[in-house]
């Protein structure tokens, strides 16, 4: 079985479950995310378990306590509703529960969940459905029907804000006004306990009997951190008993704020609460599908639909956790869960940023645009290590911050003390990949108005960065990077990591083309940097050292070491760690002290770089290096298979490919229940895209442009897709015996060293 969540056969929308599994909520809540880039709700349910993990997150919210790090705080549950039948509360952990159906619908972000329940002679049928609104992204809407079957019942329903959540058991917010405005209002204000950011959250109610509205006032309920309205109807048999609850969150640093978080929360509201559920729904569906979905096609012809299913949920978690506006960022969970405090990795430019470029590449652009904002924390941290230019945090928060990975993680196996966590001081690699990023949007896009404004003076803050942090090793005669974490996170004092070195003599090789060319053709851009920089001082350091840097080159046996010492270790026996249903199992028989020493490599590291480098090497190099590291990879990160799968289509190992991409697939829709139980894995599920798209459909941006250099799984009939190359849409279907390209206007592809021209409305086929 591919996925441990349910889907439809008929249905390439669409994954849910069809029975309670209660034990199991925190998992499908991270499933079932529902966001639009500025808020984002886990798939709790409404009524309370002892297994669940209510999330809401307003992206761009930091908050920290010392000696801690910044995570985006929890915020108070507006979810809850929590409803008495008969004066019994509903509990799928009581009475019987039938014909339980809960879905959610990749298409428009909807959650439906319908069941029977029965209750000692008390029969009803339930109907829960609600959505975060990616029309209006202050507003959440959910409705839910209930209709006895057996008897008249009297229904007692619940529901308001809910303040005591907490992240880990750390209370972010302080005690805030509660009140109720206009009798039908329900409001908190409250505020993060250091960051000072406020929020106002809002809900207002209506319920219909049938078809008629009722006129009923809520009794309030007030507690600490807690404000409920609370109703009470009888209901006949055959009876519906419609409730609907929209709520909305403010927040201070909003971007469209007017008035202030409370008038403005409640302003928006009683506009928005006249509508119906279906209309806003409609409202919201109507931007995912003109707004997202038809710029962003793939289509997968198979012997059956899991790999669609895959690809259309990998699309709707990376389009729901977007950010908005410019300001933020993705973090490697997105919002989906508490997981790594929703700070920013390299995950985003190595991984994401590729999906966004090639689709709606303004989300690409916000992404960079964060980055440029970020320069400020970076040139910061560079200037606390005693260095020159900017020096990105390997977890980025707020854009001011120097850093925000925390400093301790898990107990070492051996001594039973916490291990400190280095990749904030050593894991230098993310300042290349940030550069990296922003020059192939640059490329893929052509947009060099960003260039000019904002990505020629990231790269070049981390170029210089680079120039002050490589060392001079005199034996060698080469400037060498030592003490470093490459992707191999299994290596925490590695010199000359192969990765990094390479990715820090493109950023100064970069550097210095950016500076010559802009001395060349553009001195306008080149006068306006050279009063942040001096430029003829940084071209020449960044010349002269990015030609002696040391890059480790193939050896004998055609193998490029992933560091100084790698080639030397001890090897061992992995494969009980790469069939684990469980990361991390490895720290059961090693700390990281001894893993430090084996050829064990955590993740793509030498075949990542082989991939994004893969226009200056020959296939016979990276073959070798993939028959090398490929065995002792053990992928306890997300990021790994896709990069794995990618390379095995490239290099004619098809049935790994493939084999590869079920397991990207698996990493949160498999049947492993412990997985994503604290959100999602950002990074893997881009992965699914650039499986299909870069590996299935051979899309590369290379040195010389677009390559199309496609080859599909034999049990696929074809692969249609669109992308934007250049401000041109483009598409693409591959068959087995064919693919064609029609663009909407004119652009070149290479294919097998071959340059095709294509006209607008032209198409282009060609036999495989």
């Amino acid at each position: 079985m591919l996925f441990g969540i349910a889907t439809k056969k008929d249905d390439d929308w669409w994954i849910g479950v069809t029975n309670p599994d209660t034990p199991h909520l925190s998992k499908y809540e991270s499933l079932m995310f529902q966001g639009n880039g500025y808020l984002g709700i886990r798939g709790s349910l409404e009524e309370h378990y002892l297994n669940e993990k209510r999330d809401m997150f307003v992206l761009g919210t930091f908050d920290k306590f010392k000696n801690e790090a910044t995570e985006l705080p929890n915020l108070p549950d507006i979810v809850n509703i929590e409803i008495m039948v008969n004066g019994k509360l509903l509990s799928l952990n009581h009475g019987e529960t039938t014909n339980y159906q809960r879905g959610l619908n990749l298409h428009n972000g909807e959650i439906v969940r319908s069941f029977d329940w029965l209750n000692g002679k008390d029969k009803l049928h339930f109907e829960f459905r609600r959505f975060v609104s990616m029309d209006n992204c202050h507003l959440f809407v959910s409705e839910v029907k209930v209709t006895p079957l057996s008897d008249n019942v009297r229904l007692q329903i619940k529901s308001g804000i809910d303040g005591q959540q907490t992240n880990g058991g750390t209370q972010h917010f302080v005690e805030g006004t509660k009140r109720l405005f206009n009798a039908r209002f329900v409001q908190m204000q409250t505020q993060t306990q250091n960051s000072l950011v406020k929020f106002a959250l809002t809900e207002y109610h209506r319920l219909f009997l049938n078809a008629t509205e009722l006129t009923l006032n809520p009794r309030l309920q007030i507690e600490r951190r807690q404000i409920f309205a609370n109703y009470s109807i009888d209901v006949e048999k055959d009876q519906c008993l419609t409730f609907v609850k929209y709520a909305n969150v403010f927040a201070s640093n909003d971007q469209d704020l007017k008035d202030n978080v409370s008038m403005d929360c409640l302003c928006q509201l009683k506009h928005v609460g006249r509508e119906s559920y279906q209309k806003l729904l409609e409202a919201s569906s109507h931007v995912w599908e003109e707004k997202i979905w038809q710029d962003s096609f793939v289509e997968i012809a198979s012997h059956n639909n899991k790999p669609q299913i895959a690809v259309n949920y990998a699309r709707y978690q990376l389009f729901a956790n977007a950010p908005c506006d410019y300001s933020k960022n993705i973090g490697a969970k997105g919002m989906t869960g508490e997981g790594y405090k929703g700070h920013a990795f390299w995950d985003t430019e190595i991984f994401m940023l590729p999906f966004f470029m090639l689709n709606i590449p303004s989300y690409a652009h916000n992404l960079l645009i964060y980055r440029y904002l970020n320069l400020i924390g970076a040139q910061k941290k560079a200037r606390q290590g005693g260095y020159q230019g900017a020096q990105y945090p390997w977890e980025a928060a707020m854009p001011e911050d120097a850093e925000s990975a925390p400093l301790w993680g898990s107990a070492d196996i051996i001594t039973g003390e916490p291990m400190k966590i280095l990749s904030g001081s050593t894991e230098i690699h993310v300042t290349a990949d940030v550069a990296f990023g922003v020059y192939q949007y640059i490329k893929n896009t052509g947009d060099y108005s960003f260039a000019k404004r904002m990505g020629y003076e990231i790269i070049l803050q981390c170029a210089q960065f680079w120039a002050s942090r490589v060392t001079w090793n005199s034996e060698i005669n080469h400037f060498e990077i030592t003490d470093v974490i490459g992707p191999d996170e299994y290596k925490e004092h590695a010199n000359n990591n192969a990765f990094t070195n390479y990715m820090v003599h493109w950023c100064m090789r970069k550097g210095a083309e950016i500076i010559t060319d802009l001395r060349q053709n553009d001195l306008i851009t080149y006068s306006r940097l050279n009063k942040k920089f001096d430029m003829k001082k940084l071209v020449k350091e960044l010349i002269e050292k990015s030609s002696m840097l040391y890059l480790p080159a193939p050896n004998e046996n055609g193998i490029i070491a992933q560091d100084d010492n790698y080639l030397s270790y001890k090897k061992i026996n992995v494969n009980k760690y790469r069939t684990s249903d469980n990361i991390s199992e490895i720290f059961k028989d090693f700390d990281l002290k001894q893993l430090d020493k084996l050829q064990v490599t955590k993740q793509a590291d030498v075949l990542l770089l082989l991939l994004l480098f893969e226009d200056e090497l020959p296939k016979n190099i990276i073959k070798q290096n993939w028959d090398y590291y490929e065995p002792k990879t053990i992928h306890d990160s997300s990021l790994s298979f896709s990069t794995h799968a990618i390379l095995a289509n490239d290099i004619g190992l098809y049935d790994r490919a493939f084999d590869y991409f079920e397991k990207n697939c698996q990493i949160d829709l498999g049947t492993n229940m412990g997985s994503s139980v604290k959100g999602v894995h950002m990074a893997g599920l881009a992965g699914t895209w650039k499986i299909v798209i870069e590996g299935f459909g051979g899309i590369r941006a290379v040195k010389d442009g677009l390559r199309i250099q496609p080859h599909i799984p034999s049990t696929w009939k074809h692969l249609k897709f669109s992308l934007i190359w250049r401000g041109n849409k483009v598409d693409v279907l591959v068959t087995q015996t064919y693919f064609s390209v029609i663009s909407d206007g004119k652009i070149k592809f290479i294919y097998h060293d071959h340059i095709y021209h294509v006209e607008p409305q032209e198409r282009v086929l060609i036999e495989i």
